[in-house]
Formats: C-alpha cells, sequence, structure tokens
C-alpha cells in the first residue's frame, strides 16, 4: 500500500491535519464553537468553488472566505452567530453560493465533488506542502498561546477577572479555526468537516478532564481514524471519507460507554456489604 506515491501523500497529509485539528478540537469543544467550525466550513466551500470556477488553487479561496468569516464573527461577536437562526441563514446562503459556483464550473464537477466529501487520495505533493505549512503555523500559533487560550477556554470567568485580552484571543483562535477549517476541508470534505474537527476532541473529553491528556487522547483518536480509513479505502475501495467518519464515530461513542461504564463503577459500594462476624455466645 505504501509503495505508491498516492497513498504516502494522504498518509502524510491525513496524519498532519488529524494531529492539528485534534489539538485544536479540544479547544473548539471548551469554548463551545462547534457550529461555528461548521460554518466556517460552508463559507470555505464556497471560496474553494469560487476559486475553481476561476481557475485559482482552491485552498487560496478556502483561506481567503474562512478568514475574512473569522474576523466578522470576531467583530460581531461569537455570541451573534451562535444563534441557531444566525447560523441557519449564513449557512444557507454561502451553501448556495457554492452550488451557484458549481453549476458555473461543470467541466470541474470532479474538484467541486472532492470539495464537498473530500479526496486525500488524490492530494498531490504541492498539496501536501501546503498543509505542512499551515499546519504549523496552526500548531505554532497554539503552542505560543497555550497558556492564556487554555485559560479562556476552560475558565471563562477567571480569565475575564484576570483581565485577559479574551477579545483578542477569540479573534486570533478564529483565525486559527478558520486555517484549521480550511485544510480538514481538502481531506474529508466541507459537509463531513466535523468528523476530524469536533469528533475525535469529543471522544476525548470522555477519556479525561486533563487538558494535556484531553490532546493527547484526541490526537491518537485522529490519526488512527485517518490511518484506519486510508487502509480500510485502499482494500475495499470504499470512499475514505466515509471510513474516517465512521471511526470516529466509534470513538464517540466507545468512549462515551466507558465514561458511563467506569461512573457506574465509582458509584458502586467499594466493599461488598459485611458479613456476620465468626463465632458467637
Amino acid at each position: 500500500m505504501l509503495h505508491y506515491a498516492f497513498m504516502q501523500h494522504a498518509l502524510l497529509a491525513g496524519t498532519l491535519v488529524a494531529v492539528m485539528a485534534g489539538v485544536i478540537g479540544v479547544f473548539v469543544i471548551a469554548r463551545q464553537l462547534s457550529f461555528i467550525a461548521h460554518t466556517f466550513s460552508h463559507i470555505g466551500f464556497s471560496g474553494a468553488a469560487f476559486s475553481v470556477y476561476a481557475g485559482w488553487n482552491p485552498i487560496g479561496g478556502l483561506l481567503l472566505f474562512s478568514v475574512a468569516s473569522a474576523f466578522a464573527i470576531g467583530g460581531l461577536g461569537v455570541k451573534v452567530f451562535r444563534r441557531e437562526v444566525t447560523i441557519s441563514v449564513v449557512l444557507s446562503l454561502f451553501l448556495g453560493l457554492g452550488l451557484l459556483f458549481l453549476s458555473l464550473s461543470t467541466k470541474k464537477a470532479t474538484a467541486m465533488t472532492a470539495l464537498l466529501f473530500g479526496s486525500v487520495v488524490g492530494i498531490s505533493w504541492d498539496n501536501v506542502l501546503e498543509i505542512v505549512y499551515l499546519s504549523a503555523a496552526v500548531l505554532a500559533a497554539l503552542a505560543l498561546l497555550y497558556k492564556p487560550l487554555k485559560f479562556d477556554s476552560f475558565d471563562p470567568a477567571g480569565a475575564q477577572a484576570a483581565r485577559l485580552p479574551v477579545r483578542l484571543l477569540s479573534i486570533g483562535f478564529l483565525l486559527l479555526l478558520a486555517v484549521a477549517v480550511s485544510e480538514a476541508i481538502l481531506i474529508v470534505g466541507a459537509l463531513l468537516v466535523f468528523t476530524l474537527m469536533t469528533a475525535p476532541a469529543a471522544a476525548a473529553r470522555q477519556m479525561s478532564h486533563a487538558v494535556s491528556r484531553m490532546i493527547a487522547w484526541s490526537v491518537a483518536f485522529g490519526v488512527i481514524g485517518v490511518w484506519g480509513g486510508l487502509a480500510l479505502s485502499y482494500y475495499t475501495n470504499a470512499p475514505v471519507s466515509f471510513y474516517i467518519t465512521a471511526l470516529e464515530a466509534a470513538f464517540y461513542f466507545g468512549a462515551l460507554a466507558w465514561r458511563r461504564l467506569r461512573e457506574r463503577r465509582a458509584a458502586a459500594p467499594d466493599a461488598m456489604p459485611g458479613q456476620a462476624e465468626p463465632g458467637g455466645a
């Protein structure tokens, strides 16, 4: 399997995106930004569709539209975009724009399908290099902002009391999330971006409450899901995105079941009811 160049590209790109998504996903879950990540995917899809229509590199349109929307959300406030009606309107608008560009570029339907559902095995070496640079930039920024971002994400009241620049942190994190979503779209597509951005982190949250351990679990779930999806797709000729999604879902529900089992055991009596002491009067 690994003697094929396209599988080597897919494995390297998928691993990088899984690591990056696993790290940032922990903060996405903690900051309750799952649906905003989903919004970025639709906005990024319309940008990529426009790029394909115009003959540009799709990653350029992904980044342009996603980063612009991050600035918009950061300026208006995250709470505005958490409203159900606002999200539905934004998703519908940009999905409609993406479909418009899709209809205008019928000769490039394959590229558009890859943007919707992902095509990790079709990634070129140039795409791999782009993912390397973007992943390194996102991970470096997260490492630099780790302490204040961790404080603000898991104790927002304490962060405000400590007078941290929470507004700047919010905008900065949204920019990193926009870049991360743009990368994930190249692997699993705009419609399945939840798979890598939230599912591994959601499973990791069931395994531990320590942030560092959550990140480790999230990265592990993401990487194993990508590797397993690639291997299963290679031997069955089924879509990679399906297997990645199925594996990540299995990890989440398995972690959820394990946590409930652990809680039941913790709630059970520490010892069996006492028995009568031997001997008598």
